[in-house]
């Protein structure tokens, strides 16, 4: 008997046709992949069902979209001839982006793309008769509903289809939050429980179900001056949130920076993330973007450097001084980690190469490492690698040190190389050739901090019940215990929780719905001072609406674009 069988090739070289998303398959018969068994076959089908994941969560991509665009983080013009790109970064910050930004559109159709190769492998899975290919076939379901879910929020619209050939359905508000939840209910008894985080658990949709609830009062009405969050919906989110808690399989970290490290495939705290254990898929972009071009992270890589990209706001900053003071941020062990000594040794200036590691967190003033002079690093007379202070000799401006300072804005002054203090939460890769390729760190998507503060959060919206989700936010602070912890809080409100929220998962692109979530997208900070509450969603890429111009009225751009 014939198979349906989708080649691996023709799934890696799917193309989307942007608003009506008609895809052409190729198909082949079983002669045409001679040997390979169903098991084989089902493992290549939904391969690429996850391949376009760390596309999407890169520096230029989901990062900007999600981070860029708050009060997190901000990205000038720097030096006047670095990130210029025509001011996509300047406007992705102040809100004023358009419908030809870039990486809004490489955004839309790598999420697109996951959604197409998603409905392929649901429409060629059938045929094959390996046990796997039920448990497959509820994985890309799952899959096609969270990309559906990235889609809404982005975009404020989920394209629907399960024929190959057919046009999409376009769906928005309330009928695309039932939808993504009706997939997410129905590939859920069929998931496996301990095959993640790579790969869509039943605690992966647990915890998506979940995000959907806590998020469907913005979904179903995106421009509304006050959400309505509904009991029903509060009640479903603490739910999932206990499913998860309960089931034991997860467990908090009890080393913050451990959880972003090169082998955090096993930590625990993991639920959801972007597998990048293969190095033909990985990127350390997450490592590179932030720090100096003039921090060289690995001893064996004399071109592995980071870029000068964005940095913190100083809003983003004097949130935590003003949650310490007069203690340093530091006393958090989720703000630094210090692992060169001669921050507090100046001595010493001579470290062996296994022993030399960058520091972690939020990295402020002078900067110390690896000199490098015509290409390769200075050594000590014991062999060890000179450790001392950095300047800017890769930007051929010697004279300005790696100096990180708390001012950033879109002036001459604000837009210095050295400007910003930087973020390095995942740990740059020790197989990173070029400081941007051969990440090893999986790419967080959920982990178990966020159940407890979504869970908190939904008892505080549905009856304030301010001690329950104190109890729970206190839970993930005592749970990093490798350094002293956090001191507890003794009180909790919506403004705490999110600044909370903001601690915990800094740099992990979950800013921007958080912010809108809870009512402050629309606030001013640093260079951004539109309180367009249309901003909301960002513009459908015009290449996508123009692509649907054949069928009137079937792409509409969003308001204000």
């Amino acid at each position: 008997m014939k198979k349906k069988l989708i080649s691996m090739l023709a799934l890696v070289s799917v193309f989307v046709i942007y608003g009506c998303t008609n895809l052409a398959e190729n198909v082949l018969d079983e002669a045409s992949v001679s040997g390979l068994s169903d098991r084989q076959a089902a493992d290549g089908i939904i391969a690429p069902v996850y391949a376009r994941l760390p596309d999407i969560f890169t520096h230029t991509n989901y990062f900007a979209i999600q981070e860029i665009s708050t009060d997190e983080a901000i990205l000038p013009y720097r030096g006047g001839t670095d990130w210029g790109d025509n001011g996509i970064y300047l406007a992705m910050h102040q809100h004023t982006t358009t419908s030809t930004d870039p990486n809004l559109n490489s955004t839309w159709n790598l999420v697109l793309q996951g959604v197409s190769r998603s409905i392929i492998a649901l429409n060629t899975l059938p045929t094959l008769k390996d046990p796997i290919t039920k448990t497959y076939i509820a994985e890309a379901r799952g899959m096609r509903a969270y990309y559906s879910m990235l889609m809404l929020d982005l975009f404020g619209l989920v394209f629907v289809k399960n024929d190959l050939g057919a046009t999409s359905t376009i769906l928005r508000g309330d009928p695309a939050v039932e939808y993504i939840k009706s997939e997410l209910l129905a590939a859920e008894p069929n998931l496996e429980t301990t095959v993640g985080p790579g790969r869509l658990t039943k605690g992966a949709a647990w915890g998506l179900l979940a995000r959907l609830y806590m998020n469907a009062a913005v979904y179903r009405d995106r421009y509304a001056a006050q959400f309505t969050f509904k009991p029903e919906d509060m009640d479903k989110a603490v739910e999932y949130c206990d499913k998860i808690i309960t089931a034991g399989q997860y467990q908090l970290s009890k080393d913050y920076f451990s959880i972003f490290n090169s082998d955090n495939h096993d930590n625990k705290e993991l639920i959801f993330a972007v597998d990048q254990r293969a190095d033909l898929n990985g990127q350390n972009r997450m490592a590179y973007f932030s720090i100096s071009g003039d921090q060289f992270p690995i001893p064996a890589y004399p071109l592995a450097n980071g870029t000068d990209g964005p940095a913190i706001t100083s809003d983003y900053y004097q949130s935590w001084v003003n949650a310490y003071a007069p203690k340093d941020p530091s006393v958090d062990p989720r703000f630094y980690k210090q692992n060169l000594s001669i921050y507090t040794n100046p001595g010493d200036s001579c470290v062996a190469e296994a022993d030399f590691n960058i520091n972690r967190g939020i990295l402020r003033g002078q900067q110390y490492g690896l000199i490098r002079r015509n290409g390769v690093f200075l050594k000590c007379p014991d062999g060890k690698y000179k450790v001392g202070k950095l300047n800017y000799d890769t930007r051929n401006k010697p004279t300005l040190a790696v100096n990180f300072t708390e001012q950033i804005d879109f002036t001459v002054a604000g837009s210095n190389y050295n400007t910003g203090y930087r973020v390095e939460k995942y740990e740059f890769s020790k197989k990173s050739v070029s400081g941007r390729n051969f990440g090893e760190a999986d790419i967080m998507i959920l982990r178990l901090a966020d159940i407890y503060m979504m869970r908190a959060e939904a008892k505080l919206r549905k009856s304030n019940d301010a001690a329950s989700a104190l109890a729970d936010v206190n839970t993930v602070r005592a749970a990093r215990t490798v350094t002293p912890p956090p001191p507890a809080l003794t009180s909790m409100t919506m403004d705490i929780l999110l600044r909370e929220r903001s601690f915990e998962f800094y740099w992990e692109m979950l800013r921007r719905s958080d912010l809108i979530r809870f009512g402050k997208y629309e606030s001013t900070w640093t260079e951004k001072t539109s309180t367009d509450k249309l901003k909301r969603l960002f513009p459908i890429p015009q290449t996508a609406v123009d692509g649907a111009s054949n069928l009137p009225g079937y792409l509409k751009q969003n308001d204000s674009y």
